[in-house]
């Protein structure tokens, strides 16, 4: 399985100012933003193309267009900043939602939205999550992938720990993992230390003292 650490400065930079408490909110979304069309163009390097014709103004030109089924998979919510920058990239992409909750006392993924149609799946899937804690999350996004059928999975997130890193290795060896930087742990309750906290609270300002 591919894993893909970004290292750049404007990856640093931005990731500099995500960490930030500091950060508001509306900044906090534009460097999610960012950082998901960096991790897009890391991600999507390998997509299969193919050769077409173009007529320009002056001439007949060789050009190339995508050849697969792109389909985005934000995990709801936090995974949401990160849908609308990959569109500009790949306009013609598939957005299929999976929403989960984090239990609270377990600190365990709840499932309570997935809508993926019975048969015809698309055959690379982006799954956009800014923070890969425990891997709990990711597994089940993918594990509602693979039953679907998905040839290529590739798992876009902004800070990773190494364990939802290695739980996700163990249990998807077929998949890809992307991300801007890896953090070495998880605190008591289940968040990345340093980490940045709780991506969907400070994306959509509803932390409370925001």
């Amino acid at each position: 399985m591919a894993l893909s650490v970004l290292s750049h400065p404007l990856v640093d930079h931005h990731l500099a100012r995500l960490r930030d408490e500091a950060t508001r909110p509306e900044e906090f979304r534009a460097l999610v933003q960012r950082l998901a069309i960096l991790l897009a163009f890391d991600a999507t390097a390998d997509l299969e193309v193919k050769a077409i014709d173009i007529k320009t103004p002056l001439a007949v030109a060789k050009g190339h267009v995508i050849a697969r089924r792109v389909g985005l998979i934000p995990i709801l919510r936090a995974g949401l900043g990160m849908v609308d920058p990959l569109l500009q990239l790949i306009p013609n992409a598939e957005v299929w939602h999976f929403g989960l909750y984090r239990d609270k006392t377990t600190a365990r993924p709840v499932e309570y939205y997935s809508r993926l149609p019975d048969g015809r799946p698309v055959e690379v899937a982006l799954v956009l999550d800014p923070m890969l804690a425990t891997g709990g999350s990711a597994r089940a996004a993918l594990s509602a992938l693979r039953r679907w059928g998905v040839e290529r999975l590739k798992l876009l997130s902004i800070i990773a720990a190494e364990e939802g890193i290695r739980r996700i290795q163990e249990e998807f060896p077929e998949s890809e993992i992307h991300v801007c930087a890896i953090d070495p742990e998880l605190n008591a309750q289940k968040f990345i230390v340093p980490g940045l906290g709780d991506a969907g609270d400070r994306s959509f300002n509803t932390s409370g003292d925001a």
